[in-house]
């Protein structure tokens, strides 16, 4: 029965470790996660094993002949048996305790001078913002270097949301009025979806950015063109020319968070497609969008999502350039 236990423990073992059940792993922390979680499996796996073994054994053992209508016969407890079924799960649940908290523990840990990126969620966008770019800048999208450990602040302007890289496996809500942290070291380049794990609205589903990790040398690049960008869209009608696209795309105006527009790149679902609602449409059409966006709501699409301040936020000059942006973007 021992040796039936013990070559079912390795088979189960083999099988739920051998096959490719989780995402890559892609940070320090998910390996850790990952230690753990294969840790917990295999015991579970091996006390499976020995319970439907000795289930298994007893009832082939003890079973009754055919004609054998009479109460078992009364039987004592073992002592000693029910003193080693309580020491061994004592011990493997002392042992997961430990190890589980030391992994998670060393998962958190950050150096004392680290960066800290603030991730502010609303229904249904991330934001994010850089230390090297200025809390008052915030782009929709994550992007990190390479091996550096950084913080994430991550707080909510409306209602609860959850963030959530399956490929660094943390998972951390998202609460208004608080802030809660979550530690990541990146270890792979690449590109990773960011996701709201925490029912929030009608547009829970799309809530959904991405995280880019970026070689040391690409991420100060990146950074680089953030500013340019950002200098580039401030910039008064008087003293040079507007860079609609960097307001469309960049934290000004943060349009490409929520919209699909081919022209930009961008991708956003959680509004309407730009390249097809403003097909044909006119200027004063695309003026009356950004300043009074509740003013016609695309069929499928609720009001007050998109914000109504853009006409506070933006100069004149910026919204005019931003139009003629659009009306020449979905002409194309």
């Amino acid at each position: 029965m021992g040796l039936v236990a013990a070559v079912t423990t390795v088979v189960l073992a083999v099988v739920a470790t051998a096959i490719k059940w989780l995402p890559d792993s892609a940070a320090t922390q998910a390996d850790r996660i990952d230690r753990v979680y294969w840790a917990v499996t295999i015991i579970c796996v091996g006390i499976f094993a020995v319970v439907a073994a000795v289930s298994v054994y007893a009832v082939w053992k003890f079973r009754a002949p055919p004609d054998d209508w009479e109460d078992g016969s009364p039987i004592h407890g073992h002592a000693g048996l029910e003193k080693v079924w309580t020491a061994i799960p004592l011990a493997l649940v002392i042992f997961i305790s430990v190890y589980s908290s030391y992994e998670l523990s060393k998962a958190e840990d950050v150096p004392l001078d680290h960066p800290v990126v603030h991730v502010t969620s609303q229904q249904f966008a991330w934001s994010f913002s850089y230390p090297e770019l200025g809390d008052d800048m915030s782009l929709g999208e994550l992007v990190l270097p390479i091996g550096e450990t950084v913080e994430l602040d991550l707080t909510a302007k409306d209602v609860i949301h959850s963030f959530w890289v399956r490929e660094w496996r943390v998972k951390q809500d998202a609460v208004p009025g608080i802030h809660t942290h979550i530690v990541v070291t990146p270890t792979k380049t690449g590109t990773y979806e960011i996701i709201c794990t925490e029912l929030c609205g009608l547009g829970h589903a799309a809530m959904r950015s991405q995280a880019r990790v970026l070689s040391a040398s690409e991420y100060r690049k990146w950074i680089e063109q953030q500013k340019q960008g950002a200098q580039a869209a401030a910039m008064p009608s008087t003293g040079g020319k507007v860079d609609a696209e960097a307001i469309f795309t960049g934290s000004t105006g943060g349009c490409g968070n929520c919209h699909t527009l081919a022209e930009a790149g961008t991708k956003g679902a959680v509004g309407p497609d730009l390249d097809k609602v403003l097909q044909g449409k006119s200027a004063d059409f695309v003026h009356e969008s950004i300043v009074d966006p509740n003013a016609e709501i695309a069929p499928g699409y609720q009001p007050n999502v998109m914000p109504q301040d853009f006409e506070q936020k933006l100069s004149s000059a910026q919204i005019d350039a931003l139009v003629a942006y659009l009306v020449k973007a979905v002409k194309k």
